[in-house]
């Protein structure tokens, strides 16, 4: 699906959402009120400029005082590989990012991010990830480090690297990999209707705290995440 479609679908009482040098900015309409959509398309690549103009939406959406939630379609590339933006702190852009998404999610703000096209390392952790609800339509393709680039990182062959991710889920890229590690929450069915399947989830309570470890625990992706999980938990009780 297209951008367009999937935003018709989203909101059929209308949109004035725009896509400008790859970021998305707009809201949507919704029986309830608003949606702030911000994003990523176009296959674009997150440098520190579309970091900073994201977070800071985030930001003022945070300060407005209304409970409207946000709405993070994903199409892009990795972080931008450029010198600028590694001189300038690409990574604590980033990271300035996924804590605004986190900050408006602590003031009340549903984040709901829904990857439609591809999404890649540093990009995909500040974005998609760092919301509190992630989402997926059929075709899209995320992945935390593509094989190849593991293999040059790990020193191992592609052939190696290639066997251990048909083995494991949390070692492989791709949509059906991520679902079954817990970190998208679950998939959307674009033969029905977005914009009811994006009421029910909003909808629904927002959980205590973030179950993607468990999550991946009961699908199979990640088995030891929640035996872990607990413990820290109870280290954490054991000193407060």
């Amino acid at each position: 699906m297209t951008l367009a479609e999937i935003l018709a679908g989203l909101f059929p009482e209308g949109h004035d959402v725009a896509v400008t040098d790859g970021l998305i900015l707009g809201t949507g309409r919704r029986t309830g009120g608003l949606v702030h959509v911000l994003g990523i398309a176009e296959g674009t690549p997150l440098g520190i400029d579309g970091a900073l103009i994201l977070a800071g939406r985030v930001l003022a959406i945070a300060r407005s005082g209304d409970d409207a939630p946000i709405l993070m379609p994903i199409d892009s590339a990795s972080q931008r590989m450029s010198r600028r933006d590694e001189l300038l702190g690409l990574n604590e852009c980033l990271a300035h990012l996924a804590k605004a998404l986190m900050l408006a999610e602590a003031e009340g703000h549903r984040t709901l991010g829904l990857l439609y096209g591809r999404s890649a390392a540093g990009a995909f952790i500040a974005t998609a990830l760092a919301t509190g609800h992630l989402v997926a339509l059929p075709g899209a393709h995320p992945e935390v480090m593509d094989l190849p680039s593991m293999a040059r990182v790990t020193k191992l062959s592609l052939d190696v690297l290639t066997e251990k991710a048909r083995a494991t889920a949390v070692f492989a890229p791709g949509l059906d990999n991520l679902v079954r590690t817990g970190a998208i929450h679950e998939t959307w069915d674009p033969e029905k209707s977005l914009a009811q399947q994006l009421e029910t989830c909003l909808a629904a309570p927002p959980p205590s705290g973030d179950r993607r470890d468990r999550l991946g625990a009961e699908r199979g992706g990640r088995p030891c995440a929640a035996a872990i999980a607990e413990r820290v938990a109870a280290r954490i009780a054991d000193h407060a």
